[in-house]
Protein backbone atom coordinates (compact mmCIF):
# COMPACT_ATOMS: atom_id res chain seq x y z
CA UNK A 1 0.00 0.00 0.00
CA UNK A 2 2.79 2.42 0.89
CA UNK A 3 4.44 1.69 -2.44
CA UNK A 4 1.20 2.48 -4.32
CA UNK A 5 0.79 5.74 -2.41
CA UNK A 6 4.42 6.68 -3.15
CA UNK A 7 3.99 6.00 -6.86
CA UNK A 8 0.76 7.98 -6.92
CA UNK A 9 2.49 10.94 -5.32
CA UNK A 10 5.27 10.74 -7.91
CA UNK A 11 2.70 10.71 -10.70
CA UNK A 12 1.06 13.83 -9.31
CA UNK A 13 4.41 15.55 -8.88
CA UNK A 14 5.62 14.84 -12.40
CA UNK A 15 2.32 15.96 -13.93
CA UNK A 16 2.22 19.21 -11.95
CA UNK A 17 2.66 22.63 -13.61
CA UNK A 18 5.87 23.06 -11.61
CA UNK A 19 7.48 20.03 -13.19
CA UNK A 20 6.15 20.92 -16.62
CA UNK A 21 7.78 24.33 -16.29
CA UNK A 22 11.04 22.76 -15.17
CA UNK A 23 11.03 20.40 -18.13
CA UNK A 24 10.33 23.19 -20.61
CA UNK A 25 13.01 25.37 -18.98
CA UNK A 26 15.59 22.60 -18.76
CA UNK A 27 18.33 25.10 -19.60
CA UNK A 28 17.26 28.04 -17.46
CA UNK A 29 20.01 30.64 -17.47
CA UNK A 30 21.20 32.46 -14.33
CA UNK A 31 20.35 36.14 -13.97
CA UNK A 32 23.91 37.20 -14.83
CA UNK A 33 23.91 35.40 -18.19
CA UNK A 34 22.72 36.69 -21.55
CA UNK A 35 19.95 34.92 -23.42
CA UNK A 36 18.44 32.77 -24.43
CA UNK A 37 19.10 33.47 -28.06
CA UNK A 38 16.30 32.50 -30.43
CA UNK A 39 16.87 31.55 -34.05
CA UNK A 40 14.29 33.39 -36.20
CA UNK A 41 12.24 30.71 -37.96
CA UNK A 42 13.00 30.05 -41.61
CA UNK A 43 15.80 32.57 -42.11
CA UNK A 44 19.04 30.71 -41.38
CA UNK A 45 21.62 30.54 -42.75
CA UNK A 46 21.77 34.27 -43.52
CA UNK A 47 25.11 34.11 -45.36
CA UNK A 48 26.06 31.34 -47.79
CA UNK A 49 28.93 30.74 -50.22
CA UNK A 50 28.65 32.57 -53.54
CA UNK A 51 30.57 31.14 -56.51
CA UNK A 52 29.60 34.08 -58.73
CA UNK A 53 31.74 36.79 -57.07
CA UNK A 54 35.27 37.14 -58.38
CA UNK A 55 38.23 39.05 -57.00
CA UNK A 56 41.54 39.99 -58.59
CA UNK A 57 43.90 38.53 -56.02
CA UNK A 58 47.07 40.63 -55.70
CA UNK A 59 49.00 37.57 -54.58
CA UNK A 60 47.89 35.15 -57.29
CA UNK A 61 47.69 37.84 -60.00
CA UNK A 62 44.40 36.48 -61.27
CA UNK A 63 40.66 36.26 -60.64
CA UNK A 64 39.63 34.15 -57.65
CA UNK A 65 36.23 32.93 -56.47
CA UNK A 66 37.03 34.28 -53.05
CA UNK A 67 33.81 33.13 -51.30
CA UNK A 68 32.78 30.14 -53.35
CA UNK A 69 33.58 27.34 -50.90
CA UNK A 70 32.62 28.43 -47.37
CA UNK A 71 31.47 31.58 -45.55
CA UNK A 72 31.57 31.46 -41.75
CA UNK A 73 32.90 32.78 -38.41
CA UNK A 74 31.60 36.38 -38.57
CA UNK A 75 32.13 39.59 -36.64
CA UNK A 76 29.30 42.12 -36.31
CA UNK A 77 29.01 45.83 -35.57
CA UNK A 78 26.36 48.58 -35.78
CA UNK A 79 27.03 51.62 -37.97
CA UNK A 80 24.55 54.31 -39.03
CA UNK A 81 21.58 52.28 -37.85
CA UNK A 82 22.56 49.13 -39.74
CA UNK A 83 24.24 45.90 -38.71
CA UNK A 84 27.42 45.13 -40.61
CA UNK A 85 28.72 41.56 -40.65
CA UNK A 86 32.35 40.87 -41.48
CA UNK A 87 32.63 37.21 -42.34
CA UNK A 88 35.41 34.80 -43.19
CA UNK A 89 35.20 33.50 -46.75
CA UNK A 90 37.23 30.71 -48.32
CA UNK A 91 38.08 30.09 -51.95
CA UNK A 92 38.42 26.65 -53.52
CA UNK A 93 42.21 26.53 -53.56
CA UNK A 94 42.32 23.33 -51.50
CA UNK A 95 40.26 20.89 -49.48
CA UNK A 96 40.22 20.64 -45.71
CA UNK A 97 39.93 22.91 -42.66
CA UNK A 98 42.65 25.56 -42.69
CA UNK A 99 44.03 24.63 -46.12
CA UNK A 100 42.29 27.20 -48.30
CA UNK A 101 42.91 30.96 -48.42
CA UNK A 102 40.58 33.05 -46.26
CA UNK A 103 39.51 36.65 -46.85
CA UNK A 104 37.10 38.90 -44.93
CA UNK A 105 33.87 39.91 -46.67
CA UNK A 106 31.34 42.58 -45.68
CA UNK A 107 27.54 42.39 -45.55
CA UNK A 108 25.02 44.92 -44.24
CA UNK A 109 21.47 44.68 -42.99
CA UNK A 110 18.75 47.00 -41.70
CA UNK A 111 16.87 44.20 -39.91
CA UNK A 112 19.81 41.98 -38.96
CA UNK A 113 18.57 39.18 -41.18
CA UNK A 114 18.31 40.24 -44.84
CA UNK A 115 21.81 40.92 -46.12
CA UNK A 116 23.31 42.88 -48.98
CA UNK A 117 26.91 42.15 -49.91
CA UNK A 118 30.02 43.78 -51.31
CA UNK A 119 31.40 41.95 -54.32
CA UNK A 120 34.98 42.15 -53.08
CA UNK A 121 36.58 41.35 -49.72
CA UNK A 122 37.63 44.19 -47.44
CA UNK A 123 40.60 42.46 -45.77
CA UNK A 124 42.84 39.97 -47.55
CA UNK A 125 46.48 38.97 -48.12
CA UNK A 126 48.30 41.57 -50.20
CA UNK A 127 51.78 42.74 -51.10
CA UNK A 128 51.93 44.72 -47.87
CA UNK A 129 53.46 44.81 -44.40
CA UNK A 130 51.40 41.78 -43.30
CA UNK A 131 52.25 39.48 -46.21
CA UNK A 132 54.50 37.21 -44.15
CA UNK A 133 51.78 36.88 -41.51
CA UNK A 134 48.83 36.16 -43.83
CA UNK A 135 49.99 34.36 -46.95
CA UNK A 136 49.00 31.80 -48.13
CA UNK A 137 46.42 30.93 -45.43
CA UNK A 138 44.83 34.36 -45.25
CA UNK A 139 42.84 36.43 -42.77
CA UNK A 140 40.63 34.39 -40.45
CA UNK A 141 37.96 34.71 -37.74
CA UNK A 142 37.50 38.47 -37.20
CA UNK A 143 36.15 40.17 -34.09
CA UNK A 144 35.25 43.86 -34.39
CA UNK A 145 34.43 46.63 -31.91
CA UNK A 146 34.29 50.44 -32.11
CA UNK A 147 35.50 53.32 -29.96
CA UNK A 148 33.18 56.13 -28.89
CA UNK A 149 34.71 58.38 -31.57
CA UNK A 150 34.08 55.88 -34.36
CA UNK A 151 37.35 53.98 -34.81
CA UNK A 152 36.65 50.36 -35.73
CA UNK A 153 39.16 47.86 -34.37
CA UNK A 154 39.42 44.39 -35.85
CA UNK A 155 41.24 41.46 -34.32
CA UNK A 156 41.83 38.56 -36.68
CA UNK A 157 44.07 35.54 -37.14
CA UNK A 158 46.89 35.90 -39.64
CA UNK A 159 47.49 32.42 -41.05
CA UNK A 160 50.68 31.85 -43.03
CA UNK A 161 50.22 28.07 -42.65
CA UNK A 162 53.12 27.95 -40.23
CA UNK A 163 51.84 29.65 -37.08
CA UNK A 164 48.43 31.31 -36.44
CA UNK A 165 48.87 34.72 -34.79
CA UNK A 166 46.60 37.46 -33.53
CA UNK A 167 46.68 40.59 -35.70
CA UNK A 168 45.11 44.07 -35.44
CA UNK A 169 43.60 46.35 -38.10
CA UNK A 170 41.66 49.63 -37.82
CA UNK A 171 39.19 51.48 -40.02
CA UNK A 172 36.87 54.48 -40.08
CA UNK A 173 34.41 53.07 -42.62
CA UNK A 174 34.62 49.22 -42.33
CA UNK A 175 35.82 49.07 -45.95
CA UNK A 176 39.37 50.45 -45.94
CA UNK A 177 41.50 48.86 -43.24
CA UNK A 178 44.96 49.72 -41.97
CA UNK A 179 46.91 46.65 -40.89
CA UNK A 180 49.03 47.06 -37.76
CA UNK A 181 50.54 43.59 -37.63
CA UNK A 182 50.86 41.36 -34.59
CA UNK A 183 49.02 42.32 -31.43
CA UNK A 184 51.80 41.02 -29.16
CA UNK A 185 54.86 41.92 -31.27
CA UNK A 186 56.31 44.55 -28.90
CA UNK A 187 55.38 43.04 -25.55
CA UNK A 188 58.24 41.84 -23.34
CA UNK A 189 60.85 42.61 -26.04
CA UNK A 190 59.13 40.34 -28.55
CA UNK A 191 58.84 37.32 -26.29
CA UNK A 192 55.40 36.39 -27.68
CA UNK A 193 55.94 37.46 -31.28
CA UNK A 194 55.77 33.90 -32.58
CA UNK A 195 53.26 32.58 -30.08
CA UNK A 196 50.28 30.71 -31.47
CA UNK A 197 47.49 33.14 -30.63
CA UNK A 198 43.97 33.91 -31.77
CA UNK A 199 40.42 34.85 -30.73
CA UNK A 200 40.46 38.27 -29.06
CA UNK A 201 37.36 39.52 -27.21
CA UNK A 202 37.89 43.17 -26.30
CA UNK A 203 35.83 44.53 -23.40
CA UNK A 204 32.95 46.83 -24.35
CA UNK A 205 30.00 48.56 -22.69
CA UNK A 206 26.70 50.13 -23.67
CA UNK A 207 26.76 53.94 -23.80
CA UNK A 208 23.49 55.61 -24.78
CA UNK A 209 22.37 52.43 -26.50
CA UNK A 210 25.61 51.94 -28.44
CA UNK A 211 28.13 49.20 -27.74
CA UNK A 212 31.60 50.75 -27.55
CA UNK A 213 35.09 49.81 -26.41
CA UNK A 214 35.64 50.47 -22.70
CA UNK A 215 38.58 50.74 -20.35
CA UNK A 216 38.91 48.62 -17.21
CA UNK A 217 41.09 49.96 -14.40
CA UNK A 218 42.47 52.60 -16.76
CA UNK A 219 43.45 50.32 -19.66
CA UNK A 220 41.85 48.62 -22.62
CA UNK A 221 41.35 44.95 -21.85
CA UNK A 222 40.89 41.88 -24.00
CA UNK A 223 40.33 38.23 -23.25
CA UNK A 224 41.96 35.98 -25.81
CA UNK A 225 43.00 32.44 -26.52
CA UNK A 226 41.88 29.02 -27.64
CA UNK A 227 43.49 26.37 -25.44
CA UNK A 228 42.73 28.53 -22.42
CA UNK A 229 41.39 32.03 -21.88
CA UNK A 230 44.06 34.62 -21.17
CA UNK A 231 44.04 38.40 -20.79
CA UNK A 232 45.98 41.31 -22.31
CA UNK A 233 45.94 45.08 -21.83
CA UNK A 234 46.72 48.07 -24.03
CA UNK A 235 46.99 51.85 -23.93
CA UNK A 236 46.48 52.41 -27.67
CA UNK A 237 44.36 49.45 -28.95
CA UNK A 238 47.21 48.42 -31.26
CA UNK A 239 49.99 47.10 -29.04
CA UNK A 240 48.88 44.58 -26.44
CA UNK A 241 50.61 43.13 -23.40
CA UNK A 242 49.64 39.60 -22.32
CA UNK A 243 49.14 39.30 -18.59
CA UNK A 244 51.51 36.99 -16.71
CA UNK A 245 51.27 35.06 -13.47
CA UNK A 246 53.72 34.81 -10.60
CA UNK A 247 55.75 32.25 -12.59
CA UNK A 248 56.19 34.73 -15.45
CA UNK A 249 53.95 32.61 -17.67
CA UNK A 250 50.66 33.43 -19.37
CA UNK A 251 47.98 34.23 -16.81
CA UNK A 252 45.45 31.54 -17.69
CA UNK A 253 42.00 32.48 -16.40
CA UNK A 254 39.66 29.80 -17.77
CA UNK A 255 40.57 26.25 -18.75
CA UNK A 256 38.79 23.26 -20.33
CA UNK A 257 36.86 21.08 -17.86
CA UNK A 258 36.76 17.31 -17.55
CA UNK A 259 33.41 15.85 -18.74
CA UNK A 260 31.97 19.25 -19.72
CA UNK A 261 31.01 20.62 -23.16
CA UNK A 262 34.25 22.65 -23.12
CA UNK A 263 36.45 19.68 -22.23
CA UNK A 264 38.88 20.30 -25.11
CA UNK A 265 39.04 24.06 -25.80
CA UNK A 266 37.78 27.33 -24.33
CA UNK A 267 37.99 29.84 -27.19
CA UNK A 268 36.91 33.46 -26.82
CA UNK A 269 33.88 34.64 -28.76
CA UNK A 270 32.55 38.16 -29.54
CA UNK A 271 33.57 41.30 -27.63
CA UNK A 272 32.99 40.98 -23.89
CA UNK A 273 30.43 43.28 -22.25
CA UNK A 274 30.37 45.17 -18.96
CA UNK A 275 27.05 44.53 -17.22
CA UNK A 276 25.69 45.38 -13.79
CA UNK A 277 26.91 41.94 -12.67
CA UNK A 278 30.49 42.12 -13.97
CA UNK A 279 32.27 41.51 -17.29
CA UNK A 280 30.42 38.95 -19.38
CA UNK A 281 32.35 36.87 -21.90
CA UNK A 282 30.67 34.55 -24.37
CA UNK A 283 33.03 31.82 -25.53
CA UNK A 284 33.25 28.70 -27.68
CA UNK A 285 33.73 25.34 -26.00
CA UNK A 286 34.94 22.31 -27.90
CA UNK A 287 34.05 18.82 -26.67
CA UNK A 288 36.73 16.15 -26.53
CA UNK A 289 36.48 12.97 -28.58
CA UNK A 290 37.62 10.50 -25.90
CA UNK A 291 36.12 9.30 -22.60
CA UNK A 292 36.84 12.68 -20.99
CA UNK A 293 34.19 14.42 -23.10
CA UNK A 294 30.68 15.46 -22.13
CA UNK A 295 28.70 12.48 -23.41
CA UNK A 296 25.50 14.53 -23.69
CA UNK A 297 26.96 16.23 -26.77
CA UNK A 298 28.57 14.90 -29.92
CA UNK A 299 32.29 14.24 -29.81
CA UNK A 300 34.30 17.14 -31.19
CA UNK A 301 31.37 19.54 -31.39
CA UNK A 302 31.66 23.27 -30.65
CA UNK A 303 28.99 24.83 -28.42
CA UNK A 304 28.83 28.22 -26.70
CA UNK A 305 29.23 29.05 -23.02
CA UNK A 306 29.38 32.15 -20.84
CA UNK A 307 31.71 33.20 -18.06
CA UNK A 308 31.45 36.20 -15.73
CA UNK A 309 34.48 38.11 -14.45
CA UNK A 310 34.62 40.50 -11.50
CA UNK A 311 34.69 44.11 -12.73
CA UNK A 312 37.10 45.24 -9.99
CA UNK A 313 39.33 42.22 -10.55
CA UNK A 314 38.77 41.33 -14.24
CA UNK A 315 40.94 38.22 -13.94
CA UNK A 316 38.68 36.64 -11.32
CA UNK A 317 35.88 34.31 -12.46
CA UNK A 318 32.67 34.71 -10.46
CA UNK A 319 30.28 32.73 -12.66
CA UNK A 320 30.39 30.09 -15.41
CA UNK A 321 27.73 28.07 -17.20
CA UNK A 322 27.98 24.31 -16.79
CA UNK A 323 26.01 23.59 -19.96
CA UNK A 324 26.09 25.53 -23.25
CA UNK A 325 23.47 28.20 -23.80
CA UNK A 326 23.79 27.66 -27.56
CA UNK A 327 24.67 24.45 -29.39
CA UNK A 328 24.31 22.86 -32.84
CA UNK A 329 20.62 22.19 -33.46
CA UNK A 330 19.90 22.50 -37.19
CA UNK A 331 21.32 20.15 -39.80
CA UNK A 332 23.61 22.84 -41.29
CA UNK A 333 24.98 23.49 -37.78
CA UNK A 334 25.54 19.82 -37.01
CA UNK A 335 27.71 19.08 -40.05
CA UNK A 336 29.50 20.84 -42.88
CA UNK A 337 33.13 21.49 -43.70
CA UNK A 338 33.67 20.80 -40.01
CA UNK A 339 31.93 17.44 -39.86
CA UNK A 340 31.37 17.28 -36.08
CA UNK A 341 29.29 20.46 -36.05
CA UNK A 342 29.73 23.97 -34.68
CA UNK A 343 27.88 27.07 -33.68
CA UNK A 344 30.99 29.22 -33.51
CA UNK A 345 30.06 32.61 -32.04
CA UNK A 346 32.10 35.70 -32.96
CA UNK A 347 29.69 38.55 -33.74
CA UNK A 348 27.40 40.31 -31.25
CA UNK A 349 25.56 43.51 -32.18
CA UNK A 350 23.14 45.63 -30.13
CA UNK A 351 20.43 46.86 -32.49
CA UNK A 352 16.93 48.20 -31.75
CA UNK A 353 17.31 47.18 -28.09
CA UNK A 354 18.01 43.56 -28.99
CA UNK A 355 21.20 41.52 -29.20
CA UNK A 356 22.00 39.85 -32.52
CA UNK A 357 24.41 36.92 -32.28
CA UNK A 358 26.15 35.86 -35.51
CA UNK A 359 27.89 32.51 -35.68
CA UNK A 360 29.61 30.09 -38.01
CA UNK A 361 27.66 26.95 -38.91
CA UNK A 362 30.02 23.95 -39.16
CA UNK A 363 32.67 26.13 -40.87
CA UNK A 364 30.37 26.47 -43.88
CA UNK A 365 27.72 29.21 -43.46
CA UNK A 366 26.58 32.01 -41.13
CA UNK A 367 23.54 32.00 -38.87
CA UNK A 368 21.89 34.54 -36.58
CA UNK A 369 20.05 34.26 -33.26
CA UNK A 370 18.38 37.08 -31.34
CA UNK A 371 18.06 37.85 -27.64
CA UNK A 372 15.37 40.27 -26.51
CA UNK A 373 16.11 41.34 -22.90
CA UNK A 374 12.39 41.91 -22.38
CA UNK A 375 11.69 38.23 -23.10
CA UNK A 376 13.79 35.99 -20.92
CA UNK A 377 13.78 32.49 -22.44
CA UNK A 378 15.83 29.34 -21.81
CA UNK A 379 19.01 28.45 -23.59
CA UNK A 380 19.14 25.60 -26.10
CA UNK A 381 17.96 22.28 -24.61
CA UNK A 382 20.60 20.51 -22.59
CA UNK A 383 20.25 17.26 -24.54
Amino acid sequence: MKYKIFMALLAVLFSSPFMAQNKSNANKLPDWAMGGFVRPPGVNPVIKPNPATKFLCPMQKGLVGWEESDTFNPAAIVKDGKIYVLYRAEDNSATGVGKRTSRIGLAESTDGITMSFRDKPVLYPDEDNAKDLEWPGGCEDPRVAVTEDGLYVMFYTGWNRQVPRLCVATSRDLVTWEKHGLAFAKAYDGRFENLESKSASIVTKLVDGKQVIAKVNGKYLMYWGEKMINAATSDDLINWTPQLNEKNELKGLVYPRYKYFDSNLTECGPPAIITDKGILLLYNGKNRTDDRRDERYNAGTYSAGQVLFDLDNPYKVIGRLDVPFFRPMDDFEKSGQYVDGTVFIEGLAYHNKKWYLYYGCADSMVGVAIYDPKKKVPGDPVE
